[in-house]
């Protein structure tokens, strides 16, 4: 089987921070939501995969590369969308590439717990008689998403509607997929939307109107898209509560400052009579100075953070965080941003940061 992992979405949620970033390569623990996708993909036994890109395909290509940082056999193919025309747009483009094998399609943005090894080698085994199988997750407001249901015997989709007004269920369609190449001849026939996109649900659904098998998946554990700011966070969090402390070569912790929890340290990483309270990661060659970090709080490599407190939230590499009166917590902080004291008492800060942003907060 081969995989076709969608990152060429541009993030719009996400803004300002997706301005100037894929929202796929966005860190959660200090690593791209992306490379998850691809661990995952690649632990299921798939080594071909193919990456539909767009707008930010230099980014993306650079952070990816070959795919040999996920494992020797891995080849990584690039597919450009020019336009972000739907899923089964992106699954059109892919065709030369996919050819007539069965695949994994996996949204780059969406965060899964559950190993899909088991799933993989179903689909793929000789004798399976499903030509598209779907990951369904129940959820509380099905009208946000791609919605399916089931037939009475709970083994076959009967019918997929779009962020229906009137939920049909509530199980919505989860960002990952297996299709064989009938998916093709679908994607082929349907014509775009209301909003000028071919959707993936039109296409799942031609296949069901033709008496093609498609069957569903519920997955177990939790799912994640990574389109909103308390998306990453809770995704964060999830990664940061199974983490285990860890200390890398070259950590200076002076006799002032104390670890409680799992905390990982990265890479030359200086902390000053400072505390950090796990679960959190903190980056290389940050710097830690008369600062508090307390749980789930991930902090990106080569940044300076000095007397400030920091709970519950993302920092992304290069930033400069000093002297802040209150508590930052549940924000999600850009690259290089510069944050400095002003005159004045506040409470907590609540922050979405664009990259090279220069915000100053009033001081205590």
């Amino acid at each position: 089987m081969k995989a076709l992992v969608l990152s060429g979405g541009k993030g719009t949620r996400l803004h300002p921070l997706t301005y100037t970033n894929a929202k796929q390569l966005i860190p959660v623990a200090n690593k791209p939501v992306l490379f998850y996708a691809l661990e995952k993909i690649v632990a299921a036994g798939i080594y071909e995969i193919g990456i539909v890109v767009g707008d930010t395909r230099e980014e993306i290509i650079a952070a990816v590369g070959d795919g040999r940082q996920f494992g020797e056999q891995v080849s990584i193919s690039y597919i450009h969308q020019e336009q972000p025309l739907g899923l089964a747009h992106a699954v059109k483009l892919a065709q030369p590439f996919l050819q007539n094998d069965r695949f994994l399609m996996f949204l780059g943005d969406n965060f899964i717990e559950e190993p899909l090894g088991e799933l993989v080698a179903h689909f793929a085994a000789p004798d399976c008689l499903d030509h598209a199988k779907v990951c369904l997750t129940r959820v509380e407001a099905p009208q946000q998403f791609g919605v399916a249901l089931l037939s009475e015997e709970q083994e076959r989709l009967v019918r997929v509607v779009e962020k229906p007004r009137e939920p049909i269920s509530d199980l919505a369609i989860v960002g990952v997929y297996l299709f064989d190449a009938h998916i093709f001849e679908a994607v082929n026939a349907i014509h775009p939307s209301a909003r000028g996109e071919l959707e993936i649900t039109d296409a799942i659904q031609y296949l069901i109107d033709r008496g093609y098998r498609v069957s569903p998946h519920l997955l177990r554990g939790y799912w994640i898209d990574t389109g909103r700011m308390q998306d990453m966070l809770n995704a964060n969090r999830t990664v940061l509560s199974q983490m285990q402390g860890a200390l890398a070569p070259g950590v200076e912790i002076d006799e002032r400052s104390c670890l409680y929890g799992e905390v990982v340290l990265e890479e030359n990483v200086r902390l000053i009579n400072s505390v950090v309270r796990g679960p959190s990661i903190i980056g290389r060659n940050v710097v830690l100075e008369n600062t508090y970090i307390g749980p789930f709080t991930s902090i990106a490599h080569d940044t300076v953070v000095m007397n400030s407190e920091i709970e519950h939230s993302i920092i992304l590499e290069g930033c400069t965080i000093q002297a802040i009166g209150g508590r930052i917590e549940d924000s999600l902080i850009g690259r290089h941003t510069q944050i400095y004291p002003t005159q004045g008492r506040p409470g907590a800060h609540r922050l979405l940061l664009g990259d090279h942003s220069s915000i100053g907060l009033m001081s205590a």
